[in-house]
């Protein structure tokens, strides 16, 4: 761990690619790659930030999860491919990519950012998820990034399949052939600090709650709650 200023610990580079068993020769591309531009704004002797490898690994991730689900589903339509890719690179899914890989304790960043517990935002995960793609590229080629991010897509593929199914649509399709009416989604509790908020969330129909579920929006959780609901009633996807 390296220490700046007294103040923020932090996993240095090298620690982060032995942990990660990630192939990097140039490791200060993967330290440029975990670089926050507010860190950047209070180290004047620090370059660069992350931000033109994460437009990088925009594009590369584009690509990757691409290949990724046209050779994973060799059945399905282009629709659905779009959909799957869409709902992989949204930044929430990625800020969750870097949760599992404990990006957090590895990037660089400003005290302000330190202090509002900016290592725990989606916003800045994702983009740093990113960054470390485009800096795997740069650094050992499309090769390495497919054999670091295929096992990561693996991992979730039933999550994202369900996810582009729709269960919110799908329980309310069942609902109202029931003639039971609309599905109510209803917040029942809304925990922890404002940059890592946990909601749950109760799915009610003529004010019996078929499911719950929670997550880190309302829109997250809803959804999971709706697929709860799908569950308990025996209900599967065509």
């Amino acid at each position: 761990m390296t220490q700046d200023a007294a103040f923020h610990e932090y996993e240095s580079a090298a620690d982060l690619s032995r942990r990660l068993n990630l192939p990097f020769s140039n490791l200060s591309l993967l330290t440029r790659a975990l670089t926050h531009r507010s860190y950047v704004n209070e180290n004047p002797t620090v370059q660069e930030d992350n931000e033109r490898l994460e437009f990088l690994g925009d594009a590369v991730l584009d690509f990757i999860v691409g290949a990724w689900a046209y050779n994973r589903f060799p059945e399905m339509p282009e629709g659905d491919l779009t959909k799957i890719r869409s709902a992989v690179v949204r930044n929430d899914q990625l800020a969750n990519f870097a949760r599992r890989l404990d990006l957090g304790r590895a990037l660089r960043l400003g005290r302000g950012e330190v202090s509002s517990g900016g290592s725990a935002r989606d916003t800045l995960l994702g983009s740093a998820f990113e960054a470390l793609i485009g800096a795997l590229y740069l650094d050992a080629g499309l090769e390495a990034v497919e054999a670091f991010v295929n096992p990561i897509l693996d991992d979730i593929q039933n999550y994202i399949l369900d996810e582009i199914q729709d269960p919110k649509s799908r329980l309310q399709e069942w609902a109202q052939a029931e003639k039971l009416g609309t599905p109510q989604y209803v917040t029942v509790s809304a925990k922890g600090p404002d940059h890592a908020k946990e909601f749950e969330v109760e799915v009610r129909i003529q004010g019996v709650t078929y499911g719950r579920g929670r997550g880190s929006s309302k829109g997250i959780a809803a959804r999971i709650a709706a697929q709860t609901a799908l569950e308990a009633l025996g209900i599967t996807f065509k």
